[in-house]
C-alpha cells in the first residue's frame, strides 16, 4: 500500500487542507505526523499562551482524525530526523506540509524538503495558511510592496480566481504501528494553573474555530465596520487564534464573508480588508525578515529608547494608572487576547509616552497572546511605534483618555476589569487622577493605593517623545 506522510504544523485542520488533499490525491495511506521541534523556532519559539492553545488543538485534531478512521502520531525532536525515521518505519515514500513564512522555519523547511529528496522521498509544500504567497504579489517594479493599499488592490484583482475551500474527507486510512509520544510528554501546558481564564473564553480546535466564525457571520459581521472598535461590544470576530494555529483557513473566513446577502455590506468588506492585512503582514515579515528584531525604517535604528524595568512591569501588569491601558493589559493576562484598539493605546503608551522599545512590547505579547503570530505582531508594534511599512507617523500618539471616552462611552470595558475604579462617574473614569478628592471618596478609590498614579505625565511624555522623534525628520528614509 503506497504510504505518506502529511507533516502537520500549524494547519490543525481536515477542511481545506492543501497538504493533506494532496496526499490523499496520490497516496491509499496517510501517516499524520506532528513534531514539536520549538528550537528550530528560535529566537521566536512559541510562547507560555501559544503552547496551551496548542495542546488543546492538538488534542482536538487527534478526535478529529480517530472519527474518521485515522490517528494523530505525536514526535519530537529534530524534525528532518524524525521525518525520515518515521518513514522508515511506515515505508511512506512521500512527505507532505503545508508550508510557513517565518524566518528561521523557511531556512529549516528549505533544507529538510533537499535532505528528503536526496533521501529518495517524494517532498511537497503546499500553500494552506495565506490567500497568496508572498512572492506572488508585486508592484509594477517587481519588488515588494511597503504600503497596504496598493498591495492589497493588487489582491483584490485575483480574488475572484481562488479556489473555492475544500471539504474534510469523511474516512482516512491512517497507517497505526504504536509510534508516537503522548500529547502530555510535550509538557504545553503550565504547571501553575495561570490558563483556568483562558479555559473560559475559548475553544481552540476545529471545531470552535468553525463554530466561531459561524457566530461572527450569523451576529457581528453587518456591524463588524462599526462595532470592531469598541472593546465594549463583542465586535470582533475573535478569529485570530484559529487562523494563526491553522483551525481555519483564510479561504474559508474569505468564503463565509462573501457570502451572497452580504455582499456589498459595510462590514463584511471590512472584515475581508482585515484578511488583508493578515496577508500584508505575511508579505512584509517574508520580503523583510530582518524587521522581527530591527525597524524596517532604519533610521529608528539609532534612537536612543528609555530603560525603565519599574515601568516595563506596571505596563505588563496593567498598573500604569491609566485606566484603558491597565484594563487591556489585564484582559491580555486573564484571556490571552486583547482587542485591537486596544493593542493600539497599550503599544503606543509604551514607545510614545514611556519611550520605551517596541521589542519589549512585541516580546511580551509573544508569551501572553493566544494568537501570537510573528507576521501580525511585527507590523502591530512597528506601526505603532512609526517604524515600519504603512506605520502611524511619528507625531501619532493615542490619546488614553479621549480613546476610552470615544471608544468606551458608558465605559463599560473599563469598569469590567478595573473593578476597583467601577463606582467612579463616567467623566472621571478614564481620568481617575483628575477627579476632586470628594469623588475619589465617595467611590471609595486612594490613588496610589487602590489604584496607581500615572506612571508618566501623558502631556509632557508626549512632548518629550515629538522632539525625540523629530530629529529623524532631517535623515531620508531609506
Amino acid at each position: 500500500m503506497k504510504t505518506a506522510i502529511v507533516w502537520f504544523r500549524r494547519d490543525l485542520r481536515l477542511t481545506d487542507n492543501p497538504a493533506l488533499e494532496a496526499a490523499l490525491g496520490q497516496f491509499e495511506n496517510v501517516v499524520a505526523l506532528y513534531i514539536h521541534a520549538p528550537d528550530e523556532e528560535a529566537p521566536w519559539a512559541p510562547g507560555a499562551a501559544s503552547r496551551w492553545w496548542l495542546h488543546h488543538s492538538l488534542a482536538a485534531l487527534s478526535e478529529s482524525l480517530a472519527a474518521r478512521g485515522g490517528r494523530l502520531r505525536l514526535e519530537r525532536g529534530d524534525s528532518g530526523q524524525v521525518l525520515l525515521q518515521v518513514a522508515r518505519q511506515t515505508g511512506a515514500q512521500a512527505v507532505f506540509w503545508n508550508r510557513l513564512y517565518e524566518p528561521a522555519l523557511v531556512r529549516r523547511d528549505t533544507a529538510i524538503k533537499q535532505l528528503l529528496t536526496e533521501s529518495g522521498l517524494q517532498a511537497t509544500s503546499c500553500n494552506g495558511a495565506l490567500l497568496f504567497e508572498p512572492w506572488t504579489v508585486k508592484t509594477g517594479g517587481g519588488g515588494p510592496y511597503k504600503v497596504f493599499t496598493p498591495f492589497w488592490r493588487s489582491c483584490q484583482r485575483d480574488l475572484s480566481a481562488l479556489v473555492a475551500p475544500r471539504p474534510a474527507p469523511t474516512r482516512l486510512s491512517c497507517t497505526s504501528d504504536g509510534g508516537g509520544i503522548e500529547l502530555q510528554a510535550l509538557e504545553l501546558l503550565p504547571r501553575i494553573r495561570w490558563d483556568v481564564g483562558m479555559s473560559r473564553h475559548w475553544q481552540p480546535g476545529e471545531v470552535g474555530a468553525l463554530a466561531r466564525l459561524d457566530q461572527f457571520v450569523e451576529a457581528a459581521v453587518l456591524r463588524y465596520d462599526e462595532d470592531r472598535n469598541r472593546p465594549d461590544r463583542p465586535g470582533s470576530s475573535r478569529l485570530s487564534p484559529h487562523l494563526h494555529f491553522g483551525e481555519l483557513s483564510p479561504r474559508q473566513a474569505l468564503a463565509a464573508a462573501s457570502r451572497p446577502d452580504l455582499t456589498g455590506s459595510a462590514g463584511a468588506e471590512s472584515f475581508i480588508r482585515e484578511l488583508g492585512w493578515r496577508e500584508f503582514a505575511h508579505h512584509l515579515l517574508y520580503h523583510f525578515p530582518h524587521t522581527t528584531d530591527a525597524p524596517l525604517d532604519g533610521r529608528f535604528t539609532g534612537l536612543e529608547w528609555q530603560d525603565d524595568p519599574a515601568a516595563l512591569a506596571a505596563w505588563q501588569r496593567g498598573r500604569t494608572g491609566f485606566p484603558i491601558v491597565d484594563a487591556g493589559m489585564r484582559e491580555l493576562w486573564e484571556t490571552g487576547w486583547m482587542h485591537n484598539r486596544v493593542r493600539m493605546i497599550v503599544a503606543s503608551l509604551l514607545t510614545k509616552n514611556l519611550f520605551m522599545r517596541w521589542q519589549d512590547g512585541a516580546r511580551w505579547f509573544w508569551d501572553t497572546l493566544v494568537d501570537a503570530d510573528l507576521a501580525a505582531n511585527t507590523l502591530g508594534w512597528q506601526w505603532t511605534a512609526g517604524c515600519g511599512a504603512d506605520a502611524a507617523p511619528y507625531y501619532r500618539v493615542f490619546n488614553p483618555v479621549l480613546q476610552a471616552e470615544k471608544f468606551d462611552p458608558e465605559r463599560q470595558y473599563l469598569r469590567r476589569w478595573l473593578p476597583e475604579l467601577a463606582a467612579l462617574p463616567d467623566k472621571w473614569l478614564a481620568r481617575p487622577w483628575e477627579a476632586p478628592s470628594e469623588v475619589l471618596g465617595k467611590a471609595g478609590v486612594t490613588l496610589g493605593n487602590q489604584y496607581p498614579l500615572p506612571v508618566v505625565d501623558p502631556r509632557g511624555s508626549r512632548d518629550d517623545a515629538l522632539r525625540r522623534f523629530e530629529r529623524l525628520t532631517s535623515m531620508s528614509r531609506p
